[in-house]
């Protein structure tokens, strides 16, 4: 047998298939809700006592019964049932139970479809305040650790090949800028979404009196929506804020890349405390960074739900389709997976250790110092191209003889150019380049000191 028709499908005869009640019920997934839910529908109905839609009484009867199921659901009392299709009627329905005929005058001039939307911004705008805090919490992370290693220079990469030296502060405070960048995109995200939607119906509003700036002043949104129709369907916020955490998982996915090739034999630049390290089941040797790992691969996670909402959204005709149901899925997965690479990144860096003697033992390695010297001969009058040229050169000719920039005597380096007197020593060696980087914003000893001061001015330490 199938299930009996719920009392808004008047328009419809006969049982439900039992095998369609499951494959439409969202509850499963949507009763996260719960709280937006109860508080749209609290909002909602002040405002229709407001206009005289309902009583003060009635109004009060709808609050408090609702209040005593937002109880139960907290305190995991609450027995859903999948029967009830979503988080909308399932709340309506036990209002039915609580307080009887007066429940039902609680969805007056509204549709889940506004609902619905109202719910997901909400819970979006609470969900970016908690990733904007985890991601401060990561930032604190590699602050803490930069401002241990202001003096210490390691290699920067390009092609994943030595390019210059920097400091390790320099390298971790690059990260610190990425995260930022995040933060101040779900910050935008949060100001476009922040936008009410209740009084828009199913599709073209209501003939109902409703006062729509009450309940967005209620639920604390800035505006209301302009266009009922765009308002249903509208769920660029949600795509938005996947994109937004796919973002950040890149950024996670990125230094997870880096840490685990650092922490490799081959590296050996960092030390990764052993609670965020696994063995292995075979190899009694092995110290893997398996953490690490996992954050790179649940990118994939993230990736996969801004496709899947996408996708979705893509072919959609104008107005509300039940495809938006789907909306949640990937939202939620996609906050849920960040949220923890956020809190497993945070936890990981603040056990992690840079091998500074091995970095340093290696560090004159790969002629770093070829830029400062193209830019010593630049000082002495040389045109940049020209001085490029020569470095080029010089450095091909050591690379045969197996000897650094540094190894040189001067007589060899005028050989190449007359233009190079002794004190080319004093930029030749990747910790005097450090300490000559001129720059706001370079990889040198004082700027990263000056970028530490900042950013813990700004995270408060």
């Amino acid at each position: 047998m199938g299930k009996a028709r719920r009392i808004w499908e008047s328009r419809l005869s006969g049982e439900i298939d039992r095998t369609a009640a499951e494959f439409v019920q969202s509850l499963s997934f949507d009763k996260r809700l719960y709280k937006y839910d109860i508080a749209g529908s609290i909002a909602h109905s002040r405002m229709l006592a407001e206009q005289g839609i309902i009583t003060r009484k009635e109004f009060n009867k709808i609050k408090e019964g609702l209040l005593k199921i937002d109880d139960e659901i907290s305190a995991g009392k609450f027995k859903f049932n999948k029967a009830d299709e979503d988080i909308h009627m399932a709340i309506e329905a036990a209002l039915i139970k609580k307080i009887g005929e007066t429940a039902k005058k609680m969805h007056t001039g509204r549709s889940r479809n506004d609902q619905v939307s109202t719910d997901m911004r909400l819970w979006i705008r609470d969900e970016i305040g908690i990733l904007r805090g985890k991601i401060a919490g990561v930032q604190k992370a590699l602050v803490e650790l930069a401002k241990n290693y202001t003096e210490d220079v390691m290699p920067a990469y390009t092609h994943l090949q030595r390019a210059q030296p920097v400091t390790i502060a320099a390298y971790l405070l690059s990260f610190v800028e990425q995260f930022e960048r995040d933060s101040v995109r779900l910050g935008n995200c949060c100001e476009r979404l922040n936008v009410s939607v209740l009084g828009s119906g199913a599709i073209a509003g209501s003939t109902l009196p409703l006062d729509r700036l009450s309940t967005a002043k209620q639920l604390g949104f800035k505006s209301v929506s302009r266009n009922s129709i765009d308002a249903v369907s509208n769920r660029d916020f949600c795509a938005e804020f996947i994109f937004d955490c796919a973002l950040i998982s890149m950024h996670l996915s990125r230094l997870a890349e880096d840490w685990v090739l650092f922490s490799s034999n081959e590296f050996d630049y960092i030390q990764i405390a052993d609670k965020f390290c696994t063995s292995s089941s075979m190899m009694p040797q092995k110290r893997n960074p398996d953490m690490l790992e996992l954050i790179r691969a649940k990118t994939g996670t993230v990736y996969g739900a801004l496709i899947g909402l996408l996708t979705i959204l893509k072919g959609l005709p104008t107005g509300y389709n039940r495809d938006l149901q789907e909306d949640k899925i990937h939202v939620f997965n996609a906050s849920d997976t960040v949220e923890a690479s956020l809190d497993m990144a945070a936890g990981i860096i603040g056990g992690t250790e840079f091998n500074t003697a091995k970095i340093s033992a290696g560090l004159d390695k790969g002629f770093l110092d070829a830029t400062a010297l193209a830019e010593y001969l630049v000082g002495k009058g040389t045109a940049f191209r020209e001085a490029h040229g020569i470095v080029g050169r010089i450095v091909a000719d050591c690379h045969k003889k197996n000897v650094e920039l540094s190894g040189l005597k001067i007589g060899e380096l005028k050989k190449y150019c007359s233009a190079i007197k002794g004190d080319v020593y004093k930029y030749l060696g990747a910790a005097n380049v450090v300490k000559r980087y001129a720059t706001s914003g370079s990889g040198g000893t004082n700027e990263s000191k000056k970028q530490v001061r900042f950013w813990q001015k700004r995270l408060g330490r």
